[in-house]
């Protein structure tokens, strides 16, 4: 199922969760300029590394990210935020169950097809 760019008003709770792994499952919402994804990660779930072309913006609201961008490493908790600039590579690690809320700009194409993402599915680093 692809995801759409949206115009006007909607709740949360009825964006389509997507089950990515056992481990990961995503909302997306999508404009024409950017596009938002309300993550939601179960203790153990990885994204290896990877990196894109898009700025991403993210947003702890729960739970422990172990967060890597570039060479810097660091934990982040409910309230972190940061910018990991286009083509920059990173990597997380969720040690507890944890939400997150990230940001690109523009909208992820590989997003709009409801595949999971190749470094999410454990088929190795894109």
């Amino acid at each position: 199922m692809t995801v759409a760019a949206m115009k006007g008003f909607a709740a949360l709770a009825k964006l389509r969760e997507e089950k990515v792994t056992e481990a990961i499952s995503r909302r997306v919402l999508v404009g024409d300029k950017g596009m938002i994804v309300w993550w939601s990660m179960k203790a153990g779930a990885h994204a290896a590394a990877h990196r894109h072309p898009h700025e991403q913006m993210f947003w702890v609201i729960s739970g422990q990210m172990d967060f890597r961008l570039g060479d810097e490493r660091r934990v982040c908790g409910p309230g972190d935020v940061g910018v990991i600039p286009g083509g920059v590579e990173h990597e997380a690690w969720f040690p507890e169950d944890t939400e997150v809320v990230d940001v690109f700009a523009p909208p992820r194409e590989d997003f709009l097809t409801g595949a999971p993402p190749a470094y999410m599915a454990g088929q190795g680093a894109r």
